[in-house]
């Protein structure tokens, strides 16, 4: 009984040492990216991605909860605009994104606020390439401790099908409104 107890005391203390251990031998920070091309100009694109008012028009959550409530403040678009969300759907939650890099026709920047989940940034950046604008979706998000990084496995995976989809959506309408739709 005394070696079975030993055992298992032994095995704990492993298991803790490579979750610890582990933990910080991972990344600290997590990097989603998506991409796609749309057959429309990069001023086009920039139109639908540039201003946060028109974000749920492709937007991966927007469909999920029809009762979400929105606040937009600061400038109508640019460095400073600011969307807020409340929502008691649990896949969209409350948050707010605040546009913080804004370069026309190629970038935006916006820091992500999640309240207790924390912050995150994310990106769209366009540049022109044969048959229109390649434009990627990227997340990124500090990851401190060593169960955040192992969460920070999961990030691709959690919400790499929603820019996916939020990316066809982009096309979609980028590209109806590029044809004069």
């Amino acid at each position: 009984m005394k070696t079975l107890l030993k055992w298992v005391i032994w095995l704990v203390v492993a298991v803790i040492v490579v979750f610890l251990g582990g933990g910080y031998i991972l990344p600290g920070e997590a990097v989603v990216q998506r991409q796609v091309v749309i057959a429309a100009p990069p001023e086009k694109v920039f139109a639908v991605i540039g201003n946060l008012k028109r974000f749920n028009e492709w937007s991966p959550w927007a469909e999920i909860d029809p009762d979400i409530q929105y606040i937009f403040v600061g400038p109508e678009t640019g460095v400073g605009q600011k969307m807020s969300w409340t929502s008691n759907h649990p896949d969209v939650g409350n948050g707010s994104q605040t546009i913080t890099g804004f370069e026309e026709n190629k970038r935006t920047t916006t820091e992500l606020d999640f309240g207790d989940m924390g912050k995150a940034v994310a990106s769209m950046e366009l540049a022109p390439v044969d048959g229109g604008t390649g434009v990627t979706w990227g997340f990124k998000k500090e990851l401190k401790g060593a169960m955040e990084r192992w969460f920070g496995l999961l990030f691709d995976r959690w919400i790499g099908a929603d820019y996916e989809k939020g990316l066809a959506r982009l096309k979609a309408l980028a590209e109806k409104e590029a044809a004069g739709g």
